[in-house]
């Protein structure tokens, strides 16, 4: 059975929507990521909250749930994955029974270190052959998109003129 095309005054479009083209190199990215911290021995959540745990945000499981974005529960059956693992130690305070102070074993600085040298490695690989000035773009158009879908939308206003080599729809219209 074939599929029949959705008539429409418009056609197909002449390019792949941003929107889908971004979901789409993302979901590319993350799987490469993914990959690249599996091949050294990790997972992403891991990584988080290593990473978290050594930039001192993560003293705290509140802290690291905070840093990582994570839920209270979610962060809870990570740290107690990683506890298991003998990769992180959770100490009570004795001030406060309900405070679990988290730091990293020698296993787990150096699980660590191996995945943030596959981390930058993999951040060198996605910026080769990219200009510091095409990704300082990059950064500030990604934003602009994440502003424009966010709940939390700026209000400053952003030129309607483009400084882009190919007209937007509005500079492009008779």
């Amino acid at each position: 059975m074939q599929a029949t095309p959705i008539p429409g005054p418009l056609g197909r479009p002449r390019q792949q929507p941003i929107g889908i083209l971004v979901a789409r190199t993302g979901k590319v990215l993350d799987r490469a990521f993914d990959d690249a911290l599996a091949a050294v021995g990790g997972t992403r959540p891991t990584w988080l909250v290593l990473l978290a745990v050594k930039a001192g945000s993560g003293h705290t499981q509140s802290g690291i749930a905070e840093r990582v974005g994570i839920s209270g529960p979610t962060v809870t059956h990570h740290l107690d994955h990683l506890e298991a693992a003998k990769l992180v130690v959770r100490t009570r305070d004795p001030g406060n029974r309900r405070l679990q102070s988290i730091s990293l074993t020698a296993d787990g600085d150096a699980l660590f270190l191996r995945l943030r040298d596959a981390a930058v490695a993999f951040d060198r690989r996605l910026q080769a052959g990219v200009s510091d000035t095409e990704i300082t773009e990059l950064r500030r158009l990604l934003t602009a998109l994440q502003d424009n879908v966010s709940a939390t939308r700026p209000t400053t206003s952003r030129p309607t003129t483009s400084t882009r080599a190919v007209p937007t729809r509005e500079q492009s219209s008779p």
